[in-house]
């Protein structure tokens, strides 16, 4: 309970950096953190805000890496908010039913109909399923998984 504790409070100490500075706080990042590792999840209009970005997570007490995963924004790209919702809880559903993969331990987000995983598993064998199953959703152009396994 510590440890979720204190990522919680890494979570809302970056999220309060980026509610301060206007060339951030509009912007769409979600901000996860696993044993004081953080991971930005997001889109960008310029490589300024996403410097920025990176710049305020380092700098709170208690991070010990930053892993960003960011995508510039695309005014005209078919995928939007609609689209992504509709991937995400695709995955989720396919993640619930498989009763192998403990699925509230594994968050998963969509930028431009990609999927993103995130989150500490048992095992391998997790990451490969929630993997798979994500690639197995109707729409989703690709996948990236920051899935650990917890030690």
């Amino acid at each position: 309970m510590g440890t979720q504790a204190a990522d919680e409070k890494i979570t809302m100490a970056i999220r309060n950096k980026f509610l301060k500075d206007d060339a951030v706080k509009s912007l769409d990042v979600s901000t996860y953190c696993y044993n004081g590792h953080v991971y930005l999840v997001g889109e960008y209009e310029t490589k300024n805000q996403k410097n920025r970005i990176l710049k305020h997570a380092r700098e709170v007490e208690g991070v010990l890496s930053v892993t960003d995963h960011f995508l510039p924004k695309k005014k005209k790209d078919p995928c939007g908010t609609k689209e992504n919702l509709k991937l995400v809880a695709g995955v989720k559903a396919k993640l619930i039913k498989d009763k192998g993969i403990r699925s509230p331990n594994i968050e998963a987000k969509a930028l431009q109909c990609h999927i993103i995983l995130l989150g500490l598993v048992s095992s391998q064998g997790e990451i490969s399923k929630a993997v798979a199953h994500a690639k197995g959703v109707e729409g989703v152009r690709g996948v990236t998984s920051y899935l650990k396994v917890m030690q």
